[in-house]
């Protein structure tokens, strides 16, 4: 069963610090590295991490970076027939601040990746007919509307934006954090209760389920049959950067292999938890062997 991810891939500029900046203050120290990112190429490999069938769909510049991303995506066993490459465009470039707790800060130059087309969108899925749709808010919202066209569309809706109704209409899954979520519906969700009030009215939309990613706290499911809280697993967390990206290509994954979110979320929830274990965001998704000995309970 096959997954085609539809987004984003940046070169990450990553920043490793005591704690992180406020307002205007500037910090000496620390680390300094460069890894492939963008959420729908992180996405793309954690799926491939854990053996599966995905194809990515998006745009890199004319440059050397775009070499290396592309490079990177392949290696990393992801189909990449559908990335196109734009002339006199920069790929993609994101700073990303890790504080001494794991938490960050990340700024995004989109570059190439707002050339990502309807055209290409509509044009590429008819060639993979994947059973799994995934896409995020990194691309522009025309194409991630053309994305919405199989059964299973998983939308990642970062960074937040006001979606269309059409498109709210047209998710299987919706998986905002906690502050996407507030932006979408006006709710903090400090609770459960929170949770359910505010995926109300995303339900009411035509959203069939919402899964609110609460870092720390786990992550809690609703649908039209009530919510449901899973907690987190708990892990020694070094850079949490990419795990909501890991949370929602392993939720894919799951999914196109057969397996219904009661099953799917526990493993997805898991291989987040497993990505904050290690720095950076593509090299931190854990493999399939990674997941049984951490949780083979969940097999």
């Amino acid at each position: 069963m096959q997954v085609a991810v539809i987004g984003s891939v940046n070169l990450d500029l990553v920043f490793h610090v005591a704690k992180l900046p406020q307002a205007g203050e500037t910090l000496l120290g620390g680390s300094f590295a460069t890894h492939p990112g963008g959420k729908g190429a992180n996405q793309a490999a954690a799926i491939a991490c854990l053996g599966g069938d995905v194809e990515f769909v998006g745009c890199v510049g004319k440059d050397s970076e775009g070499e290396l991303l592309a490079a990177t995506l392949t290696s990393a066993g992801v189909g990449t027939d559908r990335l196109q490459v734009i002339e006199g465009q920069r790929s993609g470039t994101a700073c990303v601040v890790v504080g001494g707790d794991g938490a960050n800060m990340i700024v995004v130059a989109p570059g190439a990746n707002s050339s990502v087309s309807p055209a290409q969108v509509t044009s590429a899925i008819g060639h993979i007919k994947p059973d799994v749709v995934l896409c995020q808010l990194e691309i522009p919202i025309e194409s991630v509307l053309a994305a919405a066209q199989v059964e299973c569309f998983i939308l990642n809706p970062a960074p937040a934006q006001a979606l269309p109704p059409e498109l709210l209409a047209r998710c299987y899954v919706l998986t905002p954090n906690e502050s996407e979520l507030e932006s979408l519906t006006g709710v903090l969700p400090e609770d459960p209760e929170d949770c359910v009030r505010a995926s109300a009215s995303l339900l009411k939309a035509g959203v069939r389920n919402v899964i609110v990613t609460l870092g720390s706290r786990g992550c809690f499911w609703v649908s039209s049959e009530g919510g449901r809280h899973f907690p987190p697993r708990k892990v020694e967390a070094v850079d949490t950067t990419a795990a909501g990206d890991a949370f929602n290509g392993a939720l894919a994954h799951f999914l196109a292999e057969g397996r219904d979110l009661a099953a799917a979320i526990p493993l997805a929830n898991t291989v987040a938890a497993l990505s904050t274990t290690k720095h950076g965001a593509q090299e931190s998704m854990p493999s399939l062997n990674d997941l049984r000995a951490f949780a083979p309970e969940l097999f």
